[in-house]
């Protein structure tokens, strides 16, 4: 791997921060999603929040305290040897209500301080600016991203974090996994459906305005730190037909595109032609402002962040499933082994990703979140003899050096996703565990948050320290 290769681990402020009313914090989505069975049903819109039980857990609200303990977290991936972190800024801890002209400096000293503590034990920041995290009040008063005024919220938002931390961090993320608003709308975006309405309709026009708001903060990050690289991401994975029957790869490829079409406007800029086809025959009317496909066109990412799981098998005749907290629908691979969550597990599919997004966009990628979710159990002597996740992470690690070595792809980083153990996006469990150091917290909230190193914490620290090259030596015994 190149010397610079950025090696780390990835969080999200909706997943692990907590502190929900702390520091002047507004509430945002992720403070009204449950958990428990009604959870999957808030995050893709067609449930609304406020129709919830007064005893509902939220379990975001709290999280792992990584507001509190977030020097102590630090030190631990100092410790791993990090050479960046990825992790998010809560939006409504900058501005309370989402919008405003005066930020609120106690959430901006708070972050000044987490960035400061990675900046001294050498560990560079990778901000994402939204992770499934919008004000609440931006999704009562304007409906979200349905409103073009939340264009300028957001912008107003980049803007002071781009001066405040100018110098300080140079890689920023725009929209976490900006695919995730089709699948999980209220979670991807804070959307929610009246009865009887256009989903497909809000949903694009949501897209279109996000897609806006991208492309200025890439010119906006542009014009006040010219050294500073603003990113986009996809959730990815590569999607393979059931048999080699046309109709079953043809249902393949609509479906990578599906997965790609977002990210194609952000990196090409311009909306693919297979998308205006896509409009048409579903009367979807995008309004567009003059303007808009210029900047589109004159400000795409400078790299493509993604996130990588697994893969997926389709069918024609539409069989399949999600299983486990996995939105997309799959049929079953007989040639691969599944997570204790159902989810494939396929290093080779992480190698194709990789190859495929290159191929596409010719700009470096950065996998921003690879990891194996699945129960640890905690040893007599604080450990977890976590072997299934060691299998798992070293496996991946390998076939993205096998795309990099023997490929020619472009790879600038890799950041194991859940570093530490933190809520599940789509489950809200805690027992769903990705993390290389343990919480002490359960599905109910209960629990000290202490924080113990597993098994797969010492394995990374080798993997970072001889820059992947354990793992050929591994190999090789």
């Amino acid at each position: 791997m190149r010397n610079d290769f950025l090696w780390g681990g990835a969080t999200a402020a909706n997943q692990c921060e907590g502190g929900w009313q702390e520091g002047g914090r507004g509430p945002a989505i992720v403070d009204v999603l449950p958990h428990g069975e009604r959870r999957l049903a808030v995050m893709n819109g067609t449930c609304d929040y406020r129709s919830l039980s007064a005893d509902t857990f939220y379990p975001g609200r709290q999280a792992i305290d990584h507001y509190g303990r977030c020097r102590e977290d630090i030190a631990l991936f100092a410790e791993m040897g990090f050479k960046c972190y990825r992790f998010s800024i809560s939006w409504s801890r900058i501005f309370p209500d989402g919008e405003g002209e005066r930020p609120s400096e106690e959430g901006l000293r708070f972050y000044d301080s987490l960035i400061d503590e990675l900046l001294k034990y050498g560990i560079e920041p990778v901000v994402t600016l939204c992770h499934f995290d919008i004000p609440l009040a931006l999704v009562e008063k304007y409906g979200s991203w349905r409103s073009r005024r939340v264009i300028d919220c957001y912008l107003r938002y980049c803007q002071v974090l781009f001066r405040r931390f100018q110098g300080r961090v140079r890689r920023w993320i725009t929209f976490n996994e900006i695919n995730m608003l089709m699948h999980l709308p209220f979670m991807g975006a804070g959307i929610r459906f009246e009865e009887g309405e256009n989903e497909l309709q809000v949903k694009y026009q949501a897209a279109h305005h996000e897609l806006v708001a991208s492309a200025l903060a890439v010119k906006l990050a542009h014009q006040i730190d010219p050294e500073s690289q603003a990113g986009c991401m996809l959730a990815a994975g590569s999607v393979y037909p059931y048999s080699c029957r046309p109709e079953d790869v043809w249902e393949s490829m609509k479906k990578d595109r599906e997965t790609y079409f977002l990210i194609d406007v952000q990196a090409r800029g311009e909306y693919p032609s297979y998308a205006r086809k896509l409009f048409e025959r579903e009367g979807i009317q995008i309004a567009m402002e003059p303007g808009d496909e210029e900047l589109l066109r004159e400000n795409t990412a400078d790299f493509i962040a993604l996130s990588y799981y697994n893969s997926r098998t389709v069918r024609a005749d539409g069989q399949g499933e999600a299983s486990g907290g996995n939105v997309f629908a799959s049929a079953k691979n007989p040639y691969l082994k599944v997570s204790q969550w159902g989810w494939p597990i396929d290093p080779l599919g992480f190698r194709i990703t990789l190859n495929a997004l290159y191929d596409r966009y010719r700009k470096p990628l950065f996998v921003v979140e690879n990891g194996l979710g699945a129960l640890d159990t905690l040893t007599e002597d604080r450990t977890v003899e976590d072997d299934y996740r060691i299998g798992y992470l070293s496996s991946h690690i390998r076939a993205m050096m096998d795309a990099v070595d023997e490929d020619g792809v472009d790879v600038i980083g890799y950041t194991a996703w859940g570093c530490i153990d933190l809520i599940s996006a789509t489950t809200g469990e805690m027992s769903k565990r990705y993390g290389l150091i343990y919480v002490d917290r359960d599905n109910e909230g209960k629990g000290t948050n202490e924080r113990i190193r597993k098994k797969s914490f010492w394995w990374y620290k080798d993997v970072i320290a001889s820059n992947g090259e354990s793992l050929k030596r591994d190999s090789e015994q």
